[in-house]
């Protein structure tokens, strides 16, 4: 019997190894795949030359989620703040305010 398990745990490591081999054939080719389609997307894309933030709206964007990572930030209701998309939101909104070159929300 103990032969038996032995004989067992080989063919499953074998297998292992042409599974394994099998997988790694499988991700060359999807790698391959995916640069030509990501040089397809860049090829057709148009490049915008203007900035759509401003470096002054990237500071309070910093600011804010700094606060939030020292548990400083509130928000409107006085309820802390632990989402760092909410704190992206009270940044651009702080930028907003003072001026900033921020796009305007989407409704």
């Amino acid at each position: 019997m103990a032969t038996k398990k032995k004989s067992s745990g080989k063919k499953s490591s074998s297998s292992k190894k042409s599974s394994s081999a099998k997988k790694s054939s499988s991700s060359k080719k999807s790698s391959s795949a995916k640069k030509s389609s990501s040089a397809k997307k860049s090829s057709s894309k148009k490049s915008s030359s203007s900035r759509k933030y401003s470096p002054a709206a990237g500071k309070a964007v910093e600011r804010e989620m700094r606060e939030m990572k020292e548990g400083k930030l509130r928000s409107g209701s006085g309820k802390k703040v632990t989402n760092p998309k909410q704190a992206i939101a009270i940044g651009l909104s702080e930028a907003r305010k003072s001026g900033a070159k921020v796009p305007k929300k989407k409704s």
